[in-house]
């Protein structure tokens, strides 16, 4: 794209294109080229995550392969505290690293080279075999993008100023939606075999994860000097004696996994409904990623504390609504699961905006790689246990689960009150 049409765009997207952000002088005259890969390359990554989704369209393969409960049961597990698990000890050796782009565009394409694989297993295999092979392939995966994940903030911060991060992430997100609705789409109407659209969406998936990765491997990032000597695995810990505002930030984002884990038991509390089909719940989540995520990213640039405070009371607020109408037999009336769902993943959204943006602006240059680890390391094992209890209690009551899901959200907001205002600081 050449120069004029990338300087336009930058500053049609963003409210505050001159502000340094904490950029150097350097990464500032890049600034327009970097912001746009970012979006592009978030956006194909994003798209890839729609169409592989494993709580819908994973599950709703190995169950008509005929894998079983076994290995349906384990995709999310999986697939969530693989992705964020190994990060304490991925990131000494990205933090050792002058240049840390190859990490995420590696991560990317690895994740591509499953999907395809995933697509291929979906089209030969059958039975359990199906189910173990998918399951380890999802496996591989999830650490790929561990890797991503553990990589992404540091690069955003030294590529992109504070004030248009959150832009930044929330434009992908909501480009990334417009196609995951298409898709959706695809689904609810049955428009072709769905075995057919599900397998193309596995094949497209792998493409947009590689066409991502080489992609982000052409930024230009500054490199970075002795970072290595700050994260040194276990002794990450450390961080959390050190600064009393990470253990709160990690306490609120733990408070609020419900707004991720609470979806599936929406479709078990009303199994009738009507809205539990694969299309309408991709089609309920994409349209809420669409409508709120560029929003939530502009309002995480002004205050991310803000927007986890208001992500959690309305987290709180749809699932204390959920659980009266679960508790009073409510839920099945037509229109009401889409309407719930819908607001809460508006939540959801918010709170993956919010904490993104707020833990990049929290940190400086050389804790930034540390702090993702530590709290996705921390967040991954409260997703891991959080869901395996849940899911305990769902078997006496899930309207239990649902209640208990709006308690925490309710608390993150409370204790998000007393986390700082990082963009000022920026």
């Amino acid at each position: 794209m050449p120069q004029d049409m990338t300087d336009e765009l930058f500053e049609y997207l963003v409210d505050d294109p001159d502000r340094p952000g904490g950029l150097s002088e350097t990464a500032q005259g890049h600034e327009p080229g970097s912001f746009l890969r970012h979006v592009v390359s978030l956006s194909g990554s994003k798209i890839a995550d729609g169409l592989i989704d494993p709580k819908l369209v994973l599950s709703w393969l190995l169950t008509s392969l005929g894998a079983g409960a076994f290995w349906t049961g384990l995709l999310v597990p999986v697939r969530e505290s693989l992705a964020l698990l190994p990060q304490l000890f991925t990131s000494p050796v990205i933090t050792g690293q002058a240049v840390r782009k190859w990490f995420w565009a590696g991560g990317a394409v690895m994740q591509g080279i499953c999907a395809i694989l995933i697509g291929i297993a979906g089209l030969t295999l059958d039975g359990a075999t199906a189910g173990a092979v998918i399951v380890g392939l999802l496996a591989v995966l999830a650490l790929a993008r561990s890797v991503c994940s553990a990589s992404y903030k540091d690069i955003l911060g030294k590529t992109v100023g504070s004030s248009r991060r959150g832009t930044a992430t929330g434009t992908a997100s909501s480009a990334a939606s417009v196609a995951v609705i298409a898709f959706a789409l695809l689904l609810l109407f049955d428009i072709g075999d769905r075995m057919t659209l599900v397998i193309g969406a596995l094949f497209l998936a792998g493409g947009f994860w590689i066409a991502s990765g080489a992609l982000f491997a052409t930024l230009k990032e500054q490199s970075s000097t002795g970072d290595g000597k700050r994260a040194i695995g276990l002794d990450q810990f450390a961080l959390l004696r050190q600064d009393p505002q990470l253990v709160r930030f990690i306490a609120v984002r733990s408070l609020l996994v419900g707004t991720a884990l609470a979806p599936p038991y929406f479709v078990v509390l009303a199994p009738d409904s009507g809205f539990s089909t694969l299309g309408a719940l991709v089609l309920a989540s994409a349209v809420a990623a669409l409508l709120s995520s560029y929003v939530w990213g502009r309002l995480s640039d002004r205050s991310s504390r803000r927007v986890l405070i208001y992500a959690g009371v309305a987290g709180g607020a749809v699932l204390s609504v959920v659980a009266v109408l679960g508790s009073i037999g409510g839920i099945g009336v037509p229109l009401v699961l889409p309407a719930v769902l819908f607001v809460l993943m508006i939540a959801y959204h918010g709170v993956r905006q919010g904490r993104s943006t707020h833990l990049v602006d929290m940190a400086d240059e050389h804790d930034r790689t540390p702090y993702t680890a530590l709290s996705n390391t921390i967040v991954g094992v409260v997703l891991f246990v959080a869901g395996a209890v849940f899911a305990a209690i769902a078997a006496w009551s899930v309207t239990l689960v649902i209640a208990l899901f709006a308690v925490m959200c309710w608390a993150a907001a409370a204790l998000a009150l007393g986390l700082k205002e990082v963009q000022n600081d920026a």
